[in-house]
């Protein structure tokens, strides 16, 4: 299936493509867990969980140890990594918004610099609520509208035994989800690492996102626990376990030493889960607070990155900007206002200062993050508001507003005028003609979406959609308000 480039893209397709002489430009891989907290590592000393494959990565690379997903809550993030670009610009307010059709996307931007793209795992820009289903062919918001090539993909979150979208055909696939979209990303990589352009791939996992259903042999080690936390943290071993096939696979195909390898999180944890996933931070998914965006982070790319720990703060808005100036892609080829910056210059040295502090926009809340400091404030930064000390006080107990009233009235002079472009793109203003074109259409179930019609009946029987479907057949006013507060 082919997709469409926005016109501007295409124009600047050919001023990147000839790169005769210069440095090889790598191949990218994306990877994101989804609801996987700060403290859910080996390297972190977590008291249970083991992630030898994520250490090893992490001893071999650049480990953040302020590294922030988008937004506190799944879609938004998502939409920051394609964009550079706050979440609420992009349209993808919370879980299960669009992304724009108008946005310019990462795979776009490598697209038109001559990469060859693929899209593997969970999507959710697609505005459908609820548990993943495969995507439809004429989805206007499938991943290939949005610049990738191939795409093996559903809507949410998966599990065992996935139901998947290959560019629109629905197949049946055995196995954890985590390994099942690897081995398929593995495939992609096969394929094309002898055709002569560098590849970029993004691996968007379900897990360990509800509902948790791990192998026996994976939650074995955590019995001990209740029910749902052994499943989760047993999710956790699959993924960290194909993280350690992923890599192999680089080093078997000779891709290891020039390929870019990111891993993060799309969120902070979850605070049902024990023991706890934000290794002591405060606040969970959903909040503002640090458990609920700051999330593991780690860049390996072993020809250019000396392996260390660095406290540089760094997002998820960022990597685009990071892999566009890598690539040689155009500037003209990133909306503005971009919120991200480029980490290049973090790869072997560290720099004094972050240039651009990190913002962010939840419901009515709103935070920003500049250096040390943090101003969090109700209202989208007009109303009451607290700061904190994060390198003195990372978990957040002492409130420093009133202690340092002009430190925090120049973090709010900041945000409200950050918020104010923001208000202006969500309008439209960043768009040609100044205006959302088409309108935003909200989000909606996907079973009530008619493309899915022919397959209800039949997906009942299906352990990860019964719930959802036998309940709005029922009339059960419970499945009504999933329209209003979509699963994540």
């Amino acid at each position: 299936m082919k997709s469409r480039l926005p016109a501007p893209l295409i124009a600047l397709a050919c001023a990147v493509l000839g790169r005769a002489g210069e440095t090889p430009r790598p191949h990218i891989l994306f990877m994101m867990a989804d609801d996987m907290g700060w403290g859910q590592t080996g390297y972190r000393g977590h008291p249970l969980l083991k992630t030898p494959h994520l250490d090893a990565m992490a001893a071999n690379g650049l480990r953040f140890e302020r590294f922030y997903a988008g937004g506190p809550v799944c879609s938004p993030t998502r939409a920051t990594v394609m964009t550079g670009r706050s979440h609420d610009r992009t349209g993808a307010l919370s879980h299960g918004y669009p992304l724009r059709l108008q946005e310019r996307t990462v795979a776009q931007g490598l697209k038109a610099a001559g990469y060859v793209t693929g899209h593997f795992g969970k999507w959710h820009l697609n505005g459908h609520a609820g548990p993943g289903v495969p995507i439809l062919a004429d989805d206007p918001r499938h991943p290939g509208r949005f610049g990738f090539d191939e795409w093996v993909s559903v809507s949410n979150f998966f599990d065992q035994d996935p139901l998947l979208s290959r560019q629109g055909k629905f197949e049946e696939h055995r196995g954890d989800s985590s390994e099942v979209i690897v081995a398929e990303a593995v495939k992609f990589l096969e394929r094309h690492r002898g055709g002569g352009r560098p590849m970029f791939g993004v691996i968007w996992y379900g897990s360990p996102h509800s509902p948790f259903r791990a192998r026996e042999e994976d939650r074995a080690p955590f019995a001990h626990l209740d029910e749902r936390s052994a499943h989760h943290y047993g999710e956790l071993v699959a993924l960290d376990r194909s993280i350690g096939t992923l890599r192999a696979a680089l080093r078997r195909l000779g891709l290891e030493r020039d390929t870019l390898l990111v891993f993060c999180s799309d969120n902070g944890g979850l605070p049902e889960v024990k023991p706890s996933s934000v290794g002591g931070l405060r606040g969970n998914k959903s909040t503002l607070f640090e458990g609920g965006i700051r999330v593991p982070g780690i860049i390996e790319w072993p020809a250019e990155i000396r392996p260390r720990v660095t406290s540089f703060p760094a997002c998820t808005m960022d990597l685009f900007p990071t892999v566009a100036e890598l690539a040689g892609v155009p500037a003209a080829a990133l909306l503005r206002p971009l919120d991200g910056q480029s980490l290049r210059p973090l790869f072997n040295g560290e720099p004094a200062r972050r240039e651009q502090p990190i913002p962010f926009r939840y419901g009515q809340r709103a935070a920003w993050i500049d250096g040390r400091h943090k101003l969090i404030a109700e209202d989208h930064g007009r109303g009451a508001a607290q700061l904190y000390d994060l390198e003195a006080d990372p978990a957040e107990a002492r409130d420093l507003a009133a202690e340092q009233p002009a430190l925090a009235a120049r973090l709010r002079e900041a945000l409200l005028a950050w918020n104010a472009t923001v208000e202006a793109s969500i309008a439209g203003r960043d768009y040609p003609g100044g205006r959302v074109e088409p309108p935003d259409p909200g989000r909606v179930n996907w079973y009530e979406t008619p493309g899915y019609a022919p397959y209800l009946e039949a997906w009942k029987g299906r352990w990860e959609f019964a719930t959802y479907l036998n309940r709005a057949a029922a009339g059960d006013p419970a499945a009504a308000r999933k329209k209003k507060q979509p699963a994540r």
